[in-house]
């Protein structure tokens, strides 16, 4: 399962500071052989998916939002991209929409403290594997998460996962779940056995 955050919504009042300290940290990833312990950042598995990423970029940009950092192929060799951060999406634009796979980061700006309106943007997509909700205020954490339509949602952390955590998607982010003991129920099927006694 992959849980990479790919869209961000970030609270106007910090949003300009989170998109530099992102793109900071994205410029600063190590591209390289997924083998070599050094590499941060490995290639992506395929030309075809090479040319799908910068071409969901492409659009992104056209629709006018802003790359704030990468957005290319990185180099000439390998199917590598350059980490992306991308600033001023909409809900509508492509590189929202689908799933992209890759190493692409959308983000939104809001400014208010609307909860149902966070959980209705943020549920505005067919995909539901993971989200990760960042806050000092762990009430309204509480009450993001129970309205996000999600699998599992990390508060102040990403991608921690424990084998007794059962880990999946809503919608169409996969079937059952793994880990935890509804792994389990996987690999067995229920039967009914009924029988009239004399």
């Amino acid at each position: 399962s992959c849980g990479a955050g790919t869209r961000f919504f970030v609270h106007k009042k910090i949003y300009d500071k989170v998109m530099s300290g992102i793109a900071a940290r994205a410029e600063k990833l190590k591209l390289g052989a997924g083998l070599d312990p050094a590499t941060e950042l490995g290639p992506v598995v395929s030309q075809q998916q090479m040319e799908r990423i910068t071409r969901l970029i492409s659009e992104g940009r056209s629709d006018g939002a802003e790359i704030v950092t990468g957005g290319t192929r990185a180099g000439d060799t390998g199917y590598f991209v350059k980490p992306t951060v991308i600033s001023r999406t909409r809900p509508d634009m492509s590189v929202i929409r689908e799933e992209i796979f890759g190493p692409v980061a959308c983000a939104m700006p809001f400014d208010d403290e609307d909860l149902d309106k966070l959980a209705k943007d943020a549920n505005d997509t067919e995909y539901g594997l993971a989200a990760s909700i960042w806050t000092n205020n762990l009430g309204a954490a509480h009450r993001l998460a129970a309205k996000i339509k999600s699998g599992t949602v990390w508060v102040n952390c990403h991608n921690v996962n424990d084998v007794t955590m059962p880990f999946g998607g809503f919608k169409q982010s996969g079937w059952g779940r793994e880990l935890g003991e509804q792994a389990l129920q996987l690999y067995t099927e229920t039967k009914t056995v009924a029988i009239r006694l004399p």
